[in-house]
């Protein structure tokens, strides 16, 4: 008889936890589109989900911080004249998020540092160039400013977003509807996934099809596909009886896939999210009330079950928190933000550890907010890897972020303001320098100052609106 070896991973005791309730954003109107996307997008700073809004397309953005009861009156981001399809925030800036829409537009939003105090309206650039709704959008990973968008016309733009213009727009390659499109790590392929039945590696700059496999999943439902290590493929699709299934694929190898697992018989589409520092892929079905998580190594079965977090209510949309958002101290390796029909619940991953200490095995350096190369040189042909950081003391943004400036000159700038405010500061203290004295001094301020020989220089300074001091 034959024992079976139970395969070591640090990750086998992964586990979910949802946040508790005074940690949720309750009373929340969430979209009722039947559009397969996130719905939802977060970063370090905010958490932004689209809501329902009548006469035309609405999403609140919330800093992490605003839990608890959302006002009904909050201030939304107002300004498709259709529904909301997909948001994303840019990972070199925390502040600017694209939006897609039924419109046929895509646009380009500037969120304050604290939230909105009022309705945003007017976009910091819009982008026009789709003759269809608009449904999947994804920033460049390295580059500065390269957002792609892909619509219902079958079309693939990548913009240049400082110029408003489309650079490169890849319409001949897609014969139907475009499920899915993401770039690889360091932004030099595209993969999508479309109607037709074929999955796709595209050279983004020529527009021109790498490698494609037809029918990844035999079924007619939709296929999601992301990239993995090492430049491999993970899709999710159906099978020929709509049984849920997952693959894996190598495109050097396109015939067989290393892998192919069925998982279930549920009509909701799985949402693919992988990290690559860790090798963990969690999918969440649309519909479900679970989300479920792999290993994926290089060793068969290559996509190993690790477990699956459940609860009692199905998901609409969500969003997945890059990794420098996340508390290291607590061995959070993942969180989500679930929403359901009128909250968003935050699920964090957990890997169990006794120990206080940071974990360097379970956060290697992972990757910042700092883009590699600019928008034009990358066009031009430049790729860059991606910058990484350490968060063994928690991520500390070293630097600000890049100050995202139009060359339309749509938005003011922030710097000539925060300058001038540095300005004024100095020169309410260089006209003032007596409270600051008599603090060194020791003396207490009152309506009639009594001090001690004071040199003459610091008379000289004062101003006729000073009170009057007299000497000891």
């Amino acid at each position: 008889m034959s024992r079976k070896v139970v395969r070591s991973s640090k990750f086998r005791h992964v586990f979910g936890q949802a946040l508790k309730a005074d940690q949720c954003y309750d009373d929340i109107r969430i979209s009722q589109m039947t559009w397969d996307s996130n719905f939802c997008s977060v970063n370090p700073k905010f958490v932004a989900m689209i809501v329902d809004a009548s006469g035309g397309g609405a999403f609140i953005v919330l800093p992490l911080s605003k839990t608890g009861r959302i006002d009904m009156s909050l201030p939304t981001v107002c300004g498709h004249t259709g529904p909301v399809l997909d948001i994303e925030f840019c990972p070199h800036n925390d502040n600017i998020i694209a939006s897609g829409s039924e419109d046929c537009s895509v646009m380009i939003w500037e969120i304050p540092d604290g939230g909105l105090i009022s309705p945003l309206k007017d976009p910091a650039v819009k982008l026009d160039g789709h003759s269809k709704r608009v449904g999947i959008l994804s920033w460049h990973p390295t580059a500065h400013n390269v957002l792609m968008s892909a619509g219902c016309d079958n079309v693939v733009i990548l913009w240049n977003v400082v110029h408003g213009e489309a650079v490169v727009r890849i319409d001949s390659v897609h014969t139907d509807l475009i499920y899915s499109a993401c770039w690889n790590r360091n932004g030099s392929q595209i993969l999508t996934s479309c109607k037709d039945k074929k999955l796709r590696v595209l050279d983004p700059r020529k527009g021109s099809v790498i490698c494609e496999k037809d029918k990844p999943h035999e079924g007619s439902r939709p296929v999601r596909a992301v990239f993995v290590s090492d430049g491999k493929i993970l899709t999710t699709g159906f099978s020929r009886m709509s049984e849920r299934q997952v693959a894996l694929w190598d495109p050097k190898n396109f015939g067989e896939p290393l892998t192919l697992q069925e998982l279930d018989t549920s009509s909701g589409v799985l949402l693919p999210f992988f990290d690559p520092d860790t090798g963990i892929v969690y999918l969440c079905g649309k519909g479900d009330s679970s989300i479920r998580y792999f290993e994926v190594t290089d060793e068969a079965p290559y996509v190993h079950y690790l477990s699956m977090y459940s609860s009692k209510e199905s998901q609409k949309g969500m969003g997945y928190m890059p990794k420098r958002g996340l508390e290291v101290n607590k061995c959070e390796i993942a969180r989500f933000y679930k929403l359901h029909e009128r909250k968003c619940e935050p699920i964090v991953m957990t890997v169990p550890r006794k120990s206080d200490l940071f974990q360097e095995d379970l956060y290697p350096d992972t990757i910042g907010p700092e883009p590699s190369v600019e928008a034009d040189d990358w066009f031009s042909g430049k790729n860059g890897e991606p910058i990484l950081i350490s968060l063994k003391d928690g991520f500390v943004a070293t630097t600000k972020n890049k100050e995202f400036k139009v060359i339309k000159s749509l938005m003011a700038t922030t710097s000539s303001s925060l300058s001038n405010r540095q300005s004024d500061s100095a020169v309410r203290e260089h006209r003032n320098p007596l409270p600051v004295y008599c603090v060194l001094m020791n003396l207490s301020v009152t309506n009639k100052l009594i001090l001690p020989k004071i040199p003459s220089a610091i008379h000289t300074i004062c101003t006729p609106d000073e009170p009057m001091l007299k000497e000891e």
